[in-house]
C-alpha cells in the first residue's frame, strides 16, 4: 500500500509540474506582444524609389508567408523633403503599429531645413541594409569610365546636369563631394523621386545621376543606362550578369576609377518614440523572419543591397556616427539650415 501510496505521489506530482510549466508557457505567449490592427509603414519619399520598394517588398513577404497576423499598408508621405512623414510618427508616441522607413533623409531633412525631429526622437529597431549608390550615365554618351566623364566635367563647368532626388539630401551631397574632390562643376537638378530620376536620365534630360542600384537596375538592364562606379570601399559581391556582359561585381569602385568618393544610404525601420522593448523585439524577430526567406535573397541580389544589419547597441552607435558624419559633409557643401 505505501508503495501504492508514493507512486501516486509521484504521478501527482508530475502532473503539477507539467501543469506548471503550461501555465508559465502559456503566461509567456500570452505576454509576447503582437500586432492587434493592420501595421502601418511610412515611407517618407516618393513611389518608386528604394525606400518605396523595400517597403512594397516586405509588405508582399509577410503577406506571401504568413509571418504576421496582420497585414501591412504602406503610405507615402514625402512632403518637406519626408519631414511630413519623419512629423508623422514622432507624434504617434506609443502606437506600436505604426512603423517608418527611413533612409539618409532621417538625417539630412532636420539639418537641411530645421524641421524639430532627430534620429532621438524615434525607437530604434533594425537596420535591414545599407543601399549604395552608383554613378550613372546613359549608355549613348561616349564616356566608359568615372574618370572621362569628370575630366568632361571640368572642361565646361555648369554644363553637365546631375539629376537626383530633392535638395540637400543624399543625390546632392554626393554630388557635392564629387565636385569639391575633383573640381568640377555640375548643375543639379532636383526630382520628386529615384524612378523619376532614372527616366530623366534615359530621356536625355540631365547627364548623369547617382541614383541607387534597385533604381535603375530595368534601365541598365534595357541598355539605356550605363554604370560607371560605385561609392563603397569595396566591389558589390552580386556575380550574377544583369545585363549581356556585366553584373553588379564588375562595377568598379569610385576610389578604384579615381574618384576617391564613398556614400551609403541607410534602410532602417523605427517605431515612434514611447514604444515597450517587447514591440520591438516583435519586429525584430519579423524582419529576421523576411531575411530568412529565398524572396530576400532573390530582391537584395537586384537591388545589390550591402547586407550589413543591425539591432540594439550597435545600430543606436551606428546612428550617433553617421549624424555627425552627415552634419560634416553638408556643413562643407554648405547645406545647413541657418539659424
Amino acid at each position: 500500500m505505501n508503495q501504492q501510496r508514493k507512486a501516486f505521489s509521484s504521478r501527482a506530482l508530475a502532473v503539477v509540474a507539467a501543469g506548471a510549466c503550461a501555465a508559465l508557457a502559456f503566461s509567456g505567449t500570452a505576454a509576447a506582444w503582437e500586432p492587434t490592427k493592420p501595421v502601418t509603414i511610412v515611407v517618407p519619399a516618393g513611389t518608386g524609389g528604394g525606400a518605396d520598394q523595400m517597403a512594397r517588398f516586405i509588405q508582399g513577404v509577410v503577406s506571401k508567408h504568413h509571418l504576421m497576423k496582420e497585414p501591412i499598408i504602406v503610405v507615402n508621405e514625402s512632403g518637406g523633403a519626408g519631414a511630413q512623414g519623419f512629423l508623422d510618427v514622432k507624434g504617434s508616441k506609443g502606437d506600436p503599429e505604426k512603423l517608418i522607413i527611413t533612409l539618409s533623409n532621417l538625417f539630412t531633412t532636420p539639418l537641411a531645413t530645421g524641421v524639430p525631429f532627430s534620429y532621438k526622437d524615434f525607437t530604434p529597431v533594425a537596420m535591414l541594409a545599407l543601399d549604395e549608390f552608383v554613378l550613372w550615365v546613359n549608355a549613348d554618351t561616349p564616356y566608359k569610365t568615372a574618370m572621362e566623364y569628370v575630366d568632361a566635367v571640368k572642361k565646361e563647368p555648369g554644363k553637365f546636369k546631375m539629376g537626383g532626388t530633392g535638395s540637400k539630401q543624399e543625390d546632392q551631397i554626393v554630388t557635392a563631394e564629387i565636385e569639391q574632390k575633383t573640381g568640377a562643376k555640375f548643375t543639379y537638378l532636383p526630382f520628386k523621386g529615384g524612378g523619376a530620376v532614372a527616366v530623366q536620365l534615359v530621356g536625355g534630360h540631365v547627364d548623369s545621376t547617382v541614383n541607387n542600384p534597385i533604381e535603375a537596375v530595368a534601365q541598365w538592364r534595357a541598355g539605356k543606362l550605363r554604370p560607371l562606379c560605385v561609392f563603397d570601399s569595396q566591389r558589390m559581391p552580386y556575380n550574377a550578369k544583369v545585363t549581356s556582359t556585366m553584373s553588379w561585381h564588375d562595377i568598379p569602385t569610385c576610389k578604384e576609377a579615381g574618384l576617391p568618393v564613398e556614400y551609403l544610404m541607410l534602410r532602417g525601420f523605427f517605431l515612434p518614440p514611447g514604444v515597450s522593448q517587447d514591440a520591438v523585439n516583435f519586429y525584430i524577430d519579423l524582419f529576421k523572419k523576411v531575411r530568412e526567406t529565398p524572396d530576400w535573397k532573390e530582391f537584395t541580389e537586384q537591388a545589390a543591397f550591402n547586407q550589413s544589419f543591425m539591432t540594439g547597441a550597435e545600430f543606436v552607435k551606428w546612428l550617433g556616427n553617421a549624424e555627425t558624419m552627415h552634419r560634416e559633409l553638408m556643413e562643407k557643401a554648405g547645406f545647413l539650415a541657418t539659424k
